[in-house]
C-alpha cells in the first residue's frame, strides 16, 4: 500500500494521538513494511531532531482493517499510567460500524465468552470453560438503518481481539467488508469499523481528555443523511 501522511490529532510531551487509516497495521510488521508505530517514530525523530532511538509506548491498537483513533505514549511514565487505565477498563472507547441487516435492537449490552480457535484461525464465541476463554462485553446502539444495513455506535467495555467484529457477526450482523467474519458485501478500504472517540485521564495532568475523529471519506457511499452529524 502507499504510505499515507500522518494525521496528528493531539500531541504534547507525554501523548501522541493519531488517526490510523484502514489497511495500515498499528504494529507488528516486517522490517521493510510500514506501520502506524513506525510512522509515529519517524515523525517524532524528525520533528524533535532526535539523534538516537525514539521512545514510543503502544497503549492502544486497532486491527489493520479498522480505522480511527490510536493513542501512543511518549514517555515510559505515561505508558505505564495509560496501560493501568486500559487494564482497569476506565478508558471510554467508542466505535462506529456499518453492519449487514436492519433488525438490531435499539440498545443492548452483549456479553460473550470468546477465544481463538486455531483450526479456523479466527476468534469464536465459546463456553466459559473453553481453554483461553475471555469475557467480552460491549454496549451497542442502533443509530440508523436502511433495508439491508445499519449504522451502530459501539461502546467497547473490554478489549479482546476482534471482539466487536465477532460479537456483531455472531448475532447475524457482520461488519460490512469483513469477509473473515461472514460479510457478503465489499467495502472500498478495510472494513466499515471506525474508532471514533477515545477518552482517557491525562497521565500527568489528571484531567479527562477526549480524542475524536469522524469516519473516513470511504464511508460516504452510505447515505445516512444527518445520522453522522455528531461525529463530523
Amino acid at each position: 500500500m502507499t504510505t499515507p501522511p500522518l494525521n496528528v490529532l493531539y500531541e504534547d510531551n507525554h501523548l501522541l494521538a493519531l488517526v490510523k487509516p484502514a489497511g495500515l497495521p498499528t504494529i507488528g510488521v516486517a522490517e521493510h513494511e510500514p506501520s502506524l508505530a513506525k510512522l509515529a517514530r519517524q515523525y517524532l525523530k524528525a520533528r524533535y531532531r532526535k539523534p538516537g532511538n525514539v521512545y514510543l509506548g503502544v497503549t492502544s491498537r486497532l486491527d489493520a482493517l479498522v480505522s480511527g483513533v490510536v493513542l501512543f505514549a511518549r514517555t515510559s511514565k505515561a505508558a505505564a499510567r495509560l496501560m493501568e487505565q486500559f487494564r482497569g477498563h476506565t478508558v471510554e472507547k467508542i466505535y462506529l460500524a456499518v453492519v449487514e441487516g436492519f433488525d438490531l435492537p435499539a440498545r443492548a449490552t452483549w456479553e460473550d465468552w470468546i477465544a481463538k480457535v486455531e483450526a479456523r484461525r479466527r476468534m469464536e464465541v465459546v463456553g466459559p470453560e473453553h481453554p483461553g476463554a475471555q469475557l467480552a462485553r460491549l454496549a451497542v446502539r442502533k443509530v440508523a438503518a436502511t433495508v439491508d444495513a445499519s449504522l451502530v455506535e459501539v461502546h467497547l467495555q473490554t478489549g479482546r481481539k476482534h471482539q466487536i467484529r465477532l460479537q456483531l457477526a455472531s448475532r447475524g450482523h457482520p461488519v460490512v467488508g469483513d469477509r473473515k467474519y461472514g460479510s457478503q458485501r465489499d467495502f472500498a478500504a478495510g472494513i466499515a469499523l471506525h474508532s471514533t472517540r477515545l477518552t482517557v485521564d491525562h497521565p500527568t495532568r489528571h484531567e479527562s481528555m477526549t480524542f475524536a475523529c469522524p469516519p473516513p471519506a470511504t464511508w460516504r457511499v452510505f447515505d445516512w443523511g444527518s445520522a453522522l452529524r455528531d461525529w463530523d
